[in-house]
């Protein structure tokens, strides 16, 4: 770096995008990325000509838009789209402390499933490392705040294990249980009254499979989507199985439920243990299983937080403000 301005703080860098890729390819159209990072790091100017990005400004803000920029070459490079998302994920992840590589973009470009003509992908740190222990693990659990891709993530590892051979089936649970609401209080016949606690597991298959095709393997046995309560009694083997919405079982479920596992099978449990809906003051059962399983062998317990949301970015900032109202909250009722 040298000095670009009577400012001794202020450095210029520059950035050469490889003569093989298109300009527009690293920054996107009306130089997408260019702006996108400007408004990320207000203290740094940014211009282009030809393949050569020049970064003007502090050091430490220059070295991570050097770093963002390097990722996006990478990722571009691989074929992948640069949009404004991608830069926001970039740049979000260069300050995640869980970030161990050098360059995020392994991260970005890393694919789960590839299907209906849309790729699905983690898109921070922490979704890679759920999805890492997804590949390594017999039981993993997926614990964390609304929009972190933990029921997206772990259907479509399941769909590919499918698609794969790995398994023969994919088995798709939640217990019936909801905000202020009981089965015996609403319309219709039993599977009437089933169908909206599962509707999220079958968005999720209709976005991964042939919407054609899902009446057929639902028919076959190839694709169970059913409540918690038809588990019981049974042993699951050569399956992916997943139970969504986990902090809604209490203990003696949960227990029935790991205890389903059968031979060549995976198991993915997720939940937010903040939003519990259990009626009268149950205790959770995804609340005490990390304590009882912590130290047994095959078993991943991952924690996903609000850095990991990828819904509208104020749903991160929702989740940030109610852990502080509630930590706040917790100060006071102990003083």
């Amino acid at each position: 770096m040298s000095s670009a301005d009577t400012d001794p703080d202020i450095r210029s860098w520059d950035i050469a995008i490889p003569d093989h890729l298109n300009p527009v390819a690293v920054l996107g159209a009306n130089d997408q990325a260019l702006n996108v990072i400007e408004k990320i790091l207000p203290d740094v100017d940014v211009s282009m000509r030809g393949h050569r990005i020049t970064v003007r400004g502090p050091e430490q803000a220059i070295r991570r838009a050097d770093a963002i920029m390097r990722s996006l070459i990478a990722v571009a490079a691989k074929g992948e789209v640069v949009n404004s998302e991608a830069v926001h994920r970039a740049a979000h992840m260069y300050g995640d402390d869980r970030r161990r590589e050098q360059n995020v973009s392994e991260v970005l470009s890393q694919t789960v499933l590839s299907a209906r003509g849309r790729t699905i992908r983690p898109r921070t740190i922490g979704q890679r490392d759920y999805v890492n222990a997804i590949e390594e693990n017999t039981i993993v659990f997926g614990i964390g705040p609304a929009g972190t891709g933990k029921t997206y993530l772990a259907v479509a590892k399941a769909v590919r294990a499918l698609l794969s051979k790995q398994v023969n089936r994919i088995i798709l649970t939640r217990p019936a249980v909801e905000a202020g609401e009981r089965l015996g209080f609403l319309p219709g016949s039993l599977n009437e009254k089933i169908d909206p606690y599962l509707r999220p597991l079958y968005d999720a298959l209709h976005d991964m499979l042939d919407p054609e095709s899902i009446p057929k393997l639902m028919g076959a046995g190839t694709i169970e989507v059913a409540p918690l309560a038809y588990m019981r009694g049974r042993t699951l083997n050569d399956a992916f199985i997943i139970l969504d919405e986990a902090q809604n079982t209490s203990p003696e479920q949960m227990k029935m439920f790991l205890t389903r596992l059968g031979f060549n099978s995976t198991m993915v449990i997720t939940g937010d243990i903040t939003q519990v809906d259990l009626p009268g003051g149950h205790p959770s059962g995804l609340r005490m299983v990390e304590k009882v399983l912590k130290k047994v062998d095959d078993i991943e317990f991952c924690h996903l937080s609000a850095k990991d949301v990828v819904r509208h970015r104020l749903v991160s900032d929702i989740v940030d403000a109610y852990a502080q109202w509630d930590s706040a909250s917790g100060k006071k009722d102990r003083r």
